[in-house]
């Protein structure tokens, strides 16, 4: 009888409103860093056999990175304004609220990230010359570019009807979405990269062929469970009254998480002209490294998904200590687990250069990449976490201001004058500084947050 009841109280859903705090993130957590860790080792996977066409590919896939993630960072700017719009809508018991905030959501996402992508496909070659790409990687670049280009509308799936289920307070269904989709990824890559039976080998071509696919299969299954189990989208044609009203409130902290998003790879495109400076090499280890990156710091993304809903929810709720015990939490954890991954990273930074390396050098800079910026992890995930909440509190220009603060304030300054002063070194060691000194900055600003509320509710209590 016991064991029957604790089945079932397993799978009740999860209450963000009432569910003691830290418990509630670790069951809303745990899944999505399944489904990340899914999706991130395909991701590796998917470069690992770009690595086996040889170093120019890989750097040719490399360019690519700053220009996908900015529409990537545009997806996931509009994905934090409709989790936040529709998380309070269901704090505050609005359902019909939250239901039209979604679909205007997917149609507006839809819309401009259409258009993005006609403006890149447009300008390809003036775009990847400007970030410092030599003419010989040009058509390596087409071949992977014009595919992405096509299917990047795709994308709506798993990041706004994504961010419509994490604000439900569901996380387990967007981990299988995301799990999925990269296991998809991981099966087509090879055969579509170097041809299996019928399949010819299309090479980087073959490589955004799998990655079309995958986001296709990502945006059906989304749809499906909005839809048919979620009831979270209309079935049907909103009105021109409704898409507006709607998009005003998601925009209101959409744009600004999106400007924020968005700066992310502009300083990327920055750092990767610095790295393209010292050659071709250096850009192919760098390129290998921010994909490590990605893994590393998959907890603290899989936290910044999470932790902002439920922000959310109990800020609509009026339970701010709730939302203060949250985020201090969640910060305290991720400072300690950054470290373990450090300790990870230096082991595993050798054998980690032999696999996707084919150089020497290439395995160099990888090498070097990871004994220096991954001590910064830790630090990033302060500022990433901090963000996020300030958004989630549906003050997105307070958010906007950090990410300008660190990016072109912090983070890239000192990594070039870094690299004037000491090479690539001080490439590397001023970018750690740079997250060191914007940790303590984020941190500092969000507990004064919660010292203006408290002094506040003392005032009106007086």
């Amino acid at each position: 009888m016991t064991s029957n009841k604790i089945a079932i109280k397993s799978k009740q859903p999860v209450n963000l409103l009432k569910d003691p705090v830290t418990s509630t993130l670790k069951r809303m957590t745990i899944p999505m860093i399944y489904g990340m860790i899914l999706l991130m080792t395909f991701n590796l996977i998917d470069t690992f056999f770009v690595s086996m066409l040889g170093t120019q590919p890989l750097a040719a896939i490399s360019f690519t990175f700053p220009v996908t993630f900015t529409v990537i960072s545009l997806m996931i700017g509009l994905g934090i304004g409709t989790s936040a719009v529709i998380a309070k809508f269901l704090g505050n018991n609005d359902h019909e609220s939250a239901k039209n905030s979604a679909t205007a959501a997917l149609y507006f996402a839809a819309i401009v990230v259409m258009s993005l992508s006609f403006i890149g496909y447009l300008f390809t070659d003036e775009l990847f010359t400007l970030l410092g790409a030599k003419a010989s990687l040009l058509p390596l670049i087409h071949q992977y570019m014009d595919i992405w280009y096509l299917g990047s509308v795709c994308l709506i799936g798993p990041m706004i009807g994504n961010a419509v289920l994490r604000a439900s307070g569901d996380t387990k269904t967007p981990s299988i979405v995301m799990g999925s989709a990269g296991l998809i990824n991981a099966i087509l890559d090879p055969i579509c990269i170097f041809g299996f039976g019928p399949v010819p080998a299309m090479g980087l071509e073959g490589a955004a062929i799998a990655t079309f696919i995958s986001w296709l299969f990502g945006l059906g299954f989304v749809l499906i469970i909005l839809t048919k189990q979620k009831n979270l989208i209309h079935t049907h044609l909103i009105s021109i009254k409704v898409l507006m009203n709607s998009c005003r409130g998601i925009l209101k902290i959409g744009l600004p998480a999106a400007g924020a998003n968005m700066l992310t790879p502009i300083a990327a495109a920055i750092m990767t002209a610095i790295a393209a400076s010292y050659g071709e090499s250096v850009v192919a280890g760098f390129g290998v490294g921010t994909r490590i990156e990605s893994i590393a710091s998959l907890v603290v993304l899989a936290l910044s998904m999470t932790l902002p809903p439920f922000i959310s929810q109990n800020f609509g709720a009026d339970l701010m200590h709730r939302v203060e015990q949250a985020y201090k939490s969640s910060i305290k954890f991720i400072l300690f687990w950054q470290v373990l991954v450090y300790v990870v990273l230096i082991l595993a930074a050798p054998w980690i250069a032999g696999v996707f390396a084919k150089e020497q050098k290439v395995a160099d800079i990888i090498v070097l990449f990871m004994w220096i910026l991954p001590l910064g992890y830790g630090l990033q995930g302060v500022v990433i976490l901090t963000n996020s909440s300030f958004n989630a509190l549906h003050k997105p220009i307070v958010a906007l201001i950090l990410s300008i603060i660190r990016l072109f304030v912090c983070y890239v300054p000192l990594a070039f004058l870094g690299s004037y002063l000491y090479g690539l070194y001080g490439f590397f060691i001023g970018a750690l500084l740079g997250n060191l000194i914007m940790a303590l900055i984020s941190y500092r600003l969000f507990s004064k947050q919660f010292n203006e509320d408290e002094f506040s509710a003392k005032e009106q209590l007086s």
